[in-house]
């Protein structure tokens, strides 16, 4: 089945949904999505109308195709709350940037949950929903292909998130740049660009710099810095051979008590030193 959202805010705002919906409708509510039923729909500030084309049923005394005429209503948060969200917004610079870039951030719903507010739908309580149609269910499975495609919606434009609940994002972002992070954040994506300049050469050009004092034969040859006296060596381990390595201490081949890979760094050593120690 294909997603009707690509975004987290746009799955997000799906489950939410989909959790205060049955499950019958929400499947014909794809189906009408997909099927090209929703004749229509508009968005303004936090208002969604809509035309669905409904089938027929006799049962419901529909013999003729239908159209219904759908209203969504989505809770706005109250002004006041808004400015609360906006000065907590403004203090952090991760959030603040992103929204001024036109990005959504993916932690941006734990600040309005820390004031008790919520910019995704939580509960149907976020709704207050209507369709013509007679099915006695709300949401019905019209309302339900409506949500789908503000879903899909969403992912084109992540600030319909706070236009549904009362802020548009030319005011959001305003308000934002007002700030003391947005005011330094604004000047830096204002700023101009530095233009490119061509170059001929892929390669940096050699200049001629001009040597106060000339160096003394010595310091040419062997540097202003002395060199250390001794250089440290790292040690390798004694036993270099990967295929001895994987053995263990006792393969299977190996029957004697002492461990195979300690005899063989023994062995290792005195062909390095060529039985030196060895009276």
């Amino acid at each position: 089945m294909n997603k009707f959202s690509r975004t987290w805010w746009g799955d997000r705002f799906i489950k939410a949904l989909e959790e205060f919906t049955d499950d019958s409708r929400l499947q014909r509510g794809r189906s009408y999505a997909r099927g090209g039923k929703v004749l229509n729909f508009e968005i303004e500030q936090n208002n969604i109308t809509a035309q669905v084309k409904g089938s027929i049923n006799p049962y419901f005394g529909v013999y003729k195709e239908p159209t219904y005429n759908i209203s969504i209503e989505i809770t706005p948060i109250a002004k006041p709350r808004w400015s609360e969200a906006i000065q907590k917004l403004s203090s952090k610079a991760s959030i603040v940037s992103r929204l001024l870039l036109n990005e959504v951030p993916e932690n941006i719903e734990d600040t309005f949950s820390q004031m008790g507010l919520h910019l995704l739908p939580q509960s149907s309580k976020d709704f207050k929903t209507k369709c013509s149609c007679p099915d006695y269910a709300n949401p019905c499975k019209h309302i339900a292909g409506v949500y789908y495609l503000v879903a899909s919606q969403l992912d084109n434009n992540p600030f319909l998130l706070f236009e549904l609940r009362g802020l548009s994002k030319t005011e959001l972002q305003n308000k934002l740049a007002e700030s003391n992070l947005g005011k330094v954040l604004s000047q830096e994506l204002n700023a101009k660009e530095i233009p490119l300049e061509t170059s001929t050469s892929f390669y940096t050009k050699l200049e001629k710099q001009s040597v106060d004092q000339k160096p003394s034969n010595r310091e040419f040859w062997l540097g202003t810095k002395r060199l250390p006296q001794t250089i440290e060596i790292p040690t390798q381990s004694s036993v270099s051979a990967i295929l001895i390595k994987k053995q263990g201490d006792f393969p299977a081949f190996w029957q004697k008590d002492n461990s195979f890979i300690e005899t063989m760094e023994e062995l290792y050593q005195r062909v390095k030193t060529k039985n030196q120690n060895l009276i």
